[in-house]
């Protein structure tokens, strides 16, 4: 078997609404859906974390990849990815994100030629049922979607997803520059939610050690299950964590400063982001060895959803809920798309590789979409629509 063409197609997919967060307004994702083809007709599929990724594997990953085997994927890799002292040294990673996309369409065909799902190649299911968060956020009002911009609004959208869905993990940013706002949301929905409901907080690294240290203070009265990036640097979270005893995670997969420092505990990623498949596993299984945890990422689509289902089934060491944006997206491009949790999780797909399967008409939509628009900027601020937003340190 041999690959014979690589297509990357750009997509919009937006939310309901946009939610504020440290960089301004974040309206939806911008992706790049790889198809992997081979001469024996199987076709895996791929998701690049954004849109330039694809432009990578258009100029660099796909030439160097026609006639490659796609089962040999240390080969594959090899022809693509520069050897990690060329990345130390440079400090260009960007051809190991873009492969990380597209070795996921191999694990994609390494499946459907075994007829096999992708977690039973990773050794089978220690769960088939994979716990998500549901996610809030302060959110403008957008054609009748969103309008959550106060304690009280977040309080009941949370409770209208418990009701209608069943859920008891909920995860969110507060962002507006004010921690005494995130104080009152939080204590008002440990009130409404009860004892039991997780709530996990995300700051994007806006607050100051010194405002991190009185706010902690504050919320651990209300059983913070996690708080993501607190401050901005792991020296910060280590000096924080002298004062706090609620765990910190972060997206930024550096485990040796972590282990150093002691902080953070826990570690949220995307798959590509981390070069792949195979070396996300190999994190993850560094991770366990040096007491962190792991969990998936949010603001994905269906196919790097699938993956984080997949692996999450196979993998013991990710037993807490990863995050997820899909209650607010209005589309995705698989067919019966996107996956929505019941009751706090969602079933690993059964079908051979990734389990998923392409929408057709979804992606000429959406492709029409970042055609016509350009990607979707996630740093825009009504007040200063040229500008991007900055939130004072506090």
């Amino acid at each position: 078997m041999k690959i014979t063409n690589i297509r990357v197609t750009h997509v919009n997919v937006p939310f309901d609404a946009p939610f504020w967060w440290t960089g301004g307004l974040y309206p939806g994702a911008s992706k790049s859906i790889i198809e992997v083809e081979t001469d024996e007709g199987v076709v895996g599929l791929g998701e690049a974390p954004w849109y330039h990724f694809g432009e990578i594997i258009k100029a660099e990953i796909a030439p160097a990849l026609i006639g490659a085997d796609p089962l040999d994927i240390a080969d594959c890799e090899s022809r693509c990815v520069p050897p990690w002292q060329i990345t130390a040294n440079t400090g260009e990673g960007a051809a190991s994100v873009a492969f990380g996309a597209v070795e996921m369409a191999l694990w994609d065909i390494r499946g459907k030629v075994f007829d096999m799902p992708l977690y039973k190649l990773l050794g089978g299911a220690v769960r088939k049922d994979i716990k998500f968060s549901e996610y809030f956020s302060f959110r403008p009002e957008h054609n009748g979607a969103g309008g959550e911009m106060s304690p009280e609004a977040i309080r009941d959208y949370c409770l209208k997803m418990r009701e209608e869905h069943g859920s008891t993990i909920f995860e969110g940013k507060l962002i507006l520059g004010d921690p005494e706002l995130e104080i009152r949301t939080v204590k008002l929905l440990r009130e409404s939610l009860g004892d039991k409901a997780q709530i996990k907080l995300d700051s994007n690294m806006q607050y100051s050690l010194t405002t991190a240290r009185w706010l902690l203070r504050e919320l651990e009265p209300f059983n913070i299950r996690n708080y993501e990036d607190p401050v901005a640097t792991f020296e910060e979270m280590a000096a924080l964590r002298q004062h706090s005893f609620i765990p910190f995670s972060t997206h930024v997969p550096d485990l040796k400063r972590a282990v150093a420092l002691g902080a953070p505990d826990y570690f949220v990623c995307n798959f590509a982001a981390l070069g792949g498949i195979s070396r996300t596993l190999k994190f993850i299984a560094a991770c366990e060895a040096m007491g962190k945890g792991f969990w998936c990422y949010s603001n994905d689509l269906g196919i790097m959803t699938a993956a984080y289902l997949h692996v999450s089934a196979a993998t013991p060491l990710i037993s807490e809920a990863s995050q997820s944006l899909f209650r607010w997206q209005v589309g995705d491009v698989i067919k019966n798309g996107p996956f929505r949790q019941t009751n706090d999780v969602i079933r690993v797909p059964e079908g051979p590789g990734l389990g998923v399967e392409l929408d057709p008409d979804a992606m000429r939509h959406w492709a029409g979409q970042f055609a016509e628009n350009g990607p979707m900027s996630h740093f825009y601020d009504p007040a200063r629509p040229k500008h991007h937003r900055v939130l004072p340190l506090n």
